[in-house]
Parts: structure tokens; sequence; C-alpha cells
């Protein structure tokens, strides 16, 4: 349970009538090399404590670093597909400072030579006018290393002050981290935290389309720290910023934005100055709370890191890697909404239950396109969202979902017995033929089945059959209901009606 302290706030439309809001957002994104940046760890999620280090990454005296090709290589993909232009020559720098997440007391990063700098990112939010397109310029991406993690123990919040004692875990420290700065981003109005949510949406998705990170936002392989400050207008001095640490979530992404524009809102309309510094995000209250005096670039004392040498792509490769990037989600989004006739409004429900590369797929095992989507952005999102993970996650293929479409298109299933394959399936028992053939529910077919649970039916409500010969047609759903239950909803329920009423000779 959080104990954060509630600060005053301003309602939101009042922020957006006094205040114009600017946005920076820093993303950090864990690669998923099979090796730490500079040395040759493991870098597998969920190890035991402190058993992925060396003397390098614990940063011991007379272990010298030696950089990850594949980080590197990762790192130009990520800036091509942000439309960045990627330097000639680039090097890695010392950041220090004393934290014990990091046991060398400085980070190995990039300094004023990053690797890929002045790109773009045009995302979409819908508007009171419609979808509108917004551009997120973006600063700088550059290449790093991940901290250690470290977890407090015995307080009531899980934050340092209050803690009994503190525990380190230094797997983590030395991961490939890509750092994704954005430059100010300014005339988003009261959009700010949609446009930030769709940022971090949108990035994402690329991210995961060019495969050099699980983007994992609740395990910390992408984290998102939110800046924000408010001025008076757009052609006002930019105003203090504070930075929300460490945002694990899109939804949080967009609420912490909210949240933090209404609180600096009141300090500023009290006739208080905000103070640059980070702060901490509360899931559960909706809030943010003080962290530490935010750090310029002066404090961390840069230089140029002497154990490593420049790095310095030719051309020639960058041009190789730019040939070979993955699609941009939004030129596929554009392409298959296309090829898919379906409108804007079908389009976004699939991309906002992020199950367009999943649907995709389905189709191109054999499905219908408007069954896939039916399926993925219905009955599995619904799945998704009970158990909290997000629907790449769950344990079912696009070839499991075209099966069962498939069965169901012949017949052999209704979309009952459809939910309960598919619902097998992600609870590991099998492929959906191996669960039909061992929980038996394929659809009754026959007809002598049939005809015995209708008489059966008939029997137990003859007032009904009554109706129906009357010329209430209408009735005929509660036998077709008794069957249905009689069968274990394996019954076809179309087939039951026609049998029914060919049973008691009544025309449809």
């Amino acid at each position: 349970m959080s104990t954060a302290i509630t600060e005053p706030v301003v309602p939101y439309d009042e922020v957006i009538a006094e205040f114009d809001p600017v946005l920076g957002l820093e993303v950090h994104v864990e690669l998923g090399t099979a090796t730490k940046m500079f040395c040759g760890c493991p870098t597998e999620f969920g190890a035991e404590p402190n058993t992925q280090t060396c003397p390098t990454c614990l940063g011991l005296p007379g272990s010298l670093p030696v950089v990850n090709a594949i980080g590197v290589e990762s790192a130009i993909r990520i800036g091509l597909a942000l439309n960045c232009s990627i330097a000639e020559w680039c090097r890695f720098a010392r950041k220090n400072y004393f934290y014990p997440d990091m046991p060398k007391n400085f980070q190995t990063s990039q300094y004023d030579e990053p690797i890929c700098f002045n790109g773009y990112l045009d995302v979409e939010v819908e508007t009171d006018d419609g979808m509108r397109t917004f551009r997120v310029e973006i600063e700088r991406a550059h290449m790093e290393e991940d901290t250690g993690k470290t977890s407090h123990q015995g307080g009531a919040t899980g934050r340092i002050h209050g803690a009994d004692y503190s525990l380190v875990d230094y797997n983590r420290a030395g991961i490939p981290l890509i750092e994704i700065v954005t430059k100010p981003i300014t005339g988003t109005g009261k959009y700010a935290p949609e446009v930030a949510k769709a940022y971090v949406t949108a990035l994402r998705e690329i991210l995961r389309g060019l495969g050099v990170s699980d983007v994992k936002m609740e395990q910390g392989s992408l984290r998102c720290d939110a800046n924000v400050s408010l001025r008076p207008s757009p052609e006002s001095p930019l105003g203090t910023r504070t930075e929300t640490k460490n945002v694990n979530s899109l939804r949080s992404v967009e609420r912490s934005v909210r949240y933090e524009m209404t609180r600096q809102a009141a300090i500023l309309r009290a006739g208080n100055k905000v103070m640059q510094e980070t702060r901490h995000w509360h899931e559960d209250t909706g809030v943010t709370t003080s962290g530490r005096p935010k750090s310029d670039a002066d404090d961390y004392r840069y230089f140029p890191e002497p154990d490593l040498v420049p790095i310095a792509p030719s051309r020639e490769w960058v041009e190789q890697l730019r040939a070979a990037l993955p699609e941009n989600p939004s030129v596929l989004r554009a392409r298959v909404q296309a090829a898919w006739g379906i409108s804007d409004f079908e389009m976004m429900a699939v991309v906002k239950a992020g199950a367009l590369e999943l649907v995709a797929a389905t189709v191109a095992a054999g499905a219908d396109q408007a069954a896939a989507r039916k399926w993925w952005v219905g009955e599995v999102t619904r799945i998704a969202n009970e158990r909290g993970v997000e629907l790449v996650d769950l344990p079912i293929t696009p070839v499991d979902i075209a099966r069962v479409e498939a069965m169901v298109g012949a017949g052999a299933l209704n979309d009952k017995l459809a939910r309960q394959v598919i619902e097998a399936v992600l609870a590991g028992e099998g492929s959906p033929d191996d669960v039909v053939a061992t929980r038996g529910l394929a659809v009754v077919s026959d007809d002598g089945p049939l005809l015995e649970a209708i008489d059966a039916a008939l029997a137990e409500a003859p007032d009904v059959a009554e109706k129906i010969l009357s010329g209430k047609l209408a009735a005929a759903g509660a036998i077709v209901g008794a069957v249905m239950k009689a069968t274990r909803g394996q019954a076809d329920a179309a087939r039951v009606r026609e049998l029914l009423l060919e049973r008691l000779g009544v025309a449809e």
C-alpha cells in the first residue's frame, strides 16, 4: 500500500486554459543480446541474484571492457528506423556518480557524441477533430549499460525512505541499453498525455518489429522517463521541468503526464516555483512524489572512456542495415487496412489491442481477416486483459487461431466451443486439434442424437410446442436452448432449429 502524499492539483481543463505543456521523453530499451554490453556475462531475465557477473561488469581493478558488436548493430538499426542520422565516428564516455547499483561508480555511456541523432517519429492521436499526426523529434539515441537492481526491504512503500535495509542484484549491471531522447515536444495542447502514450506505443511497435528487444515494460525491458513542464503560452520560455522516472506501462505514461501537469499548475497558480527534480510514479494512487534534485550534465563530470576505442560504422554497413529493415508499422497498417477494406475505427481497435501483427499472421495462416480480428481483438484480448499481460505474451499462436477458425468454418466447432478450445490451448493442453480430441468438443452434427434431444426437450415443455404450432416461432428458442444445454453446447443451433420446425411440421 502506497503512503504517497497528496499534493494540491488543478482540474485538467483549467490547466489547459492557463498553461502550455511541453514534454520530453527519455526511453531506455534493454537490448535482447545474449551477453552484456562490455563483457561475456549472460543476460537471462530472472536468474538468481548476482550469478551473472564478472570482474568487468563489477568494475574490479585490472578488468577491461570489450564492446558487444550486436549491441552496436542494434543501436544503428534503431536509429535508422527512427529516421536518425548515424554518426561516422563516435565514442563512449564515463558518467561519474556514486550509486550502490553501479559497482564501478561510473556508467559507461555516450555523452556529446551519440551514435544516432536528429531523428523523428510521427504518431497518430485521436482528437476532437479526428485523427491527427504529431511529429516527435528525436534528439539522440545513444548506447550505454544498465545499472543493477536495488530492492528496499522492510518499508511500507518499497522506497528507500523507511526501509530497514537494501539488497542489490548486479545481474542487470552492464546489460546493453539504448537511450532514446526526444527534443522538447511542443504544440500538443490538451493532447499532451495522449501524445506521450502514442509515442511510447509507436516506439515499442518499432522496437518489437526490429527484434532488438522484447520491450516488456513490466519487466523493465522498456522504461520511460517523462519530463513535463508548463509555461504561460507557446511564446514563453520553457518552464522548469520535472522527470518522472521509470514509468513502466503505457497507461501509466499517459496518467503520470496528466497528473504532473495538474500538480505543477497548482504550484504555479500559487505563485511558487516548480523544483527541477526526479519524481516517482505511484500506480496505486495515481500520483507522483519527490525523488531527488535533478542533476545536470556538469554534475556527472563526463570524460571519454579510455578503455574503449571509438566506433566508426562504415557507410556500406549502415546502408546494408537500412536495406534490411522490416516494414515500418505505420506503413504496414496503411497497407493492411487497404487490403482488408476495413474502416479507420476497425483498424484502430486492432492497433489498440496490439494485435496487428498477430491478425496479419493469422490471415497468412489461412484465416479470413474478419474472423482473425474477431478472435484476437475480442476473446484473446479479453483473456490478456484479465491476466494483465500483452497479447504477444500469451501462449497461443496465429496458427492456433487460424486452425480454430478453420474448424468453425467447417462446422466442427461453434463459437462457444471455439472459446473453450482457445482457453484450453492457453492452459497448456496442447494444439486445438489435441484439445478437441481430448475434451470431446466437436459439434454434434448427426441428426439422430439431435432429434433425440429435441424430442426430450419437447416432452419436458409441451406448452412450448403448442406456442410454436400456433405460429409463435420465437418460442423455438427455448427448445434450442434446452438442446444446447443437453449437448453441453456442442449442437449446431441453426441445425437444431431446422430439425425442430421439421419435427413439428411448421414452416419458417
